[in-house]
């Protein structure tokens, strides 16, 4: 290790959709998913310290913890690999928390990607992809990002050739002012939000074949009972619907919402408009990292 410092892009994704197939023995739900990273990341610093162990500070005050998954992923490779090198990780947060965006699972992805070239260890794409996994269940569709097709807990990865639609080209995300718990919105599926599978599979065959995609193949299987139990996000759904938006969608578990564009003017038009009724909006666009 020659650098003192190392530097890394940490980007959200979108679910494009979310089947949720029911509920699993070990207490998770099935799920079947089609994933895109987005052009919208968080910055991570790796800073090499004389103490063993390893620490955080964040621009979010609230995520300068040792829960922090940067950090236990970071604690995690030092355990296995048996070393004592300290770290400080700076991370500044762009990402909205707790947002379905997956921020904390690609900040967590790409601790693992930067140690491993930093330090240079002995660790294989497997061993990569075990730590991963036990970490959390999105965690392993960042290692590789890009467009994917996600299954089990989230963590059976099928990459997709990277391939959007024109029609899809420019993505604005909208973020209510509210948090919601995943665990909570899990919790509350009704037996009719349960799917088998199709809505991800049709959009996985749409893109690989670069056939005509549907908005209304684009279904989340949480997203009926996110919109009836939280006001904010239904009232964000109308509010993007009236200014322009041709239809809205939840990522993950919510609360974010997303809609996409084929032209960055018709995008622009309904950014702004949202801004003016101060919503935290984001234009972004898929991207490959890697």
């Amino acid at each position: 290790m020659n650098a003192t410092s190392y530097f890394v892009q940490s980007y959200a994704k979108i679910n494009l959709t979310l089947d949720v197939l029911g509920k699993r023995a070990d207490g998770y739900h099935e799920l079947a998913t089609v994933m895109q990273t987005i052009d919208l990341y968080d910055t991570i610093c790796l800073l090499a310290t004389n103490e063993d162990r390893v620490s955080i500070a964040c621009n979010r005050s609230e995520l300068s913890t040792d829960d922090n998954l940067v950090v236990r992923a970071a604690q995690e490779i030092r355990k296995r690999l048996g070393l004592t090198r300290g770290v400080l990780i700076e991370l500044h947060k762009r990402i909205p928390v707790a947002a379905g965006l997956g921020g904390g699972s690609g900040n967590a992805a790409a601790i693992l990607l930067a140690l491993q070239r930093w330090w240079q260890l002995p660790l294989t794409a497997n061993d990569l992809w075990s730590i991963a996994a036990e970490l959390g269940s999105d965690i392993p569709f960042f290692l590789t990002g890009g467009l994917a097709l996600c299954e089990g807990r989230g963590e059976q990865i099928t990459p997709m050739a990277p391939y959007w639609p024109s029609s899809m080209r420019w993505i604005l995300l909208l973020k209510p002012a509210i948090a919601v718990s995943t665990a909570t919105v899990f919790r509350n599926l009704k037996a009719s939000d349960y799917s088998n599978g199709t809505w991800s599979k049709t959009v996985q065959t749409a893109l690989q074949t670069k056939s005509l995609l549907q908005p209304a193949d684009l279904h989340n299987s949480l997203e009926r009972g996110v919109i009836e139990q939280y006001t904010e996000v239904a009232q964000a759904r109308v509010a993007m619907l009236e200014a322009g938006a041709e239809y809205v969608r939840l990522s993950g578990s919510g609360p974010t919402l997303f809609t996409m564009f084929s032209t960055l003017t018709d995008a622009i038009n309904v950014q702004q408009k949202l801004l003016m009724l101060g919503y935290e909006v984001y234009l972004t666009r898929p991207i490959y990292p890697g």
